[in-house]
C-alpha cells in the first residue's frame, strides 16, 4: 500500500456528499464516520492496515489541478462506477476512454465534484 489515507478538503461537505457516498459505496467503503464537519469513508471490519478516505470542510477551499485517481480492476469496474458518478452529481465528464497516450491500456474516466475537485476512476489492465 502507498498511503493510509487520503484527507480531501471541500469547502462544503453536504454538497459533495451525494456523490462520494455513492460512489466510495460502490467501492466498498461503507462504513462511514460523520459529523457536521468531515466524512471518513472506511471499509467494514478495518483492522487499521487499511487505506481510507476522510472529506474535510475546510473554510474557503478553493479547488486546483489536484487530481485523486480511484484505482479499479477491470475496465467493467470503471464503466459501473462511471455511471455511479455521473447519477450522483459528478460534472465535467470525460470517457470512460481507452487514453493510449498515458499507457496502451490505460482506460479511464475523469470528472469533478460539485466544487470542482477533479476526480478519475481508472484501469491500467
Amino acid at each position: 500500500m502507498l498511503y493510509d489515507h487520503v484527507d480531501f478538503r471541500v469547502g462544503n461537505v453536504a454538497r459533495v456528499r451525494p456523490l462520494y457516498d455513492a460512489l466510495l459505496g460502490a467501492m466498498g467503503y461503507t462504513d462511514l464516520h460523520a459529523d457536521s464537519e468531515s466524512v471518513g469513508y472506511h471499509r467494514p471490519n478495518e483492522t487499521g492496515d487499511d487505506a481510507f478516505f476522510w472529506i474535510v470542510h475546510e473554510d474557503g477551499h478553493v479547488p486546483n489541478g489536484t487530481r485523486v485517481a480511484f484505482a479499479v480492476p477491470s475496465r467493467g469496474d470503471v464503466d459501473r462506477l462511471s455511471a455511479i458518478a455521473r447519477q450522483n452529481g459528478a460534472r465535467e465528464f470525460d470517457g470512460p476512454l481507452l487514453m493510449t497516450e498515458y499507457s496502451p491500456t490505460y482506460y479511464a474516466a475523469f470528472f469533478e465534484d460539485a466544487e470542482g475537485n477533479k476526480l478519475e476512476i481508472c484501469c491500467r489492465r
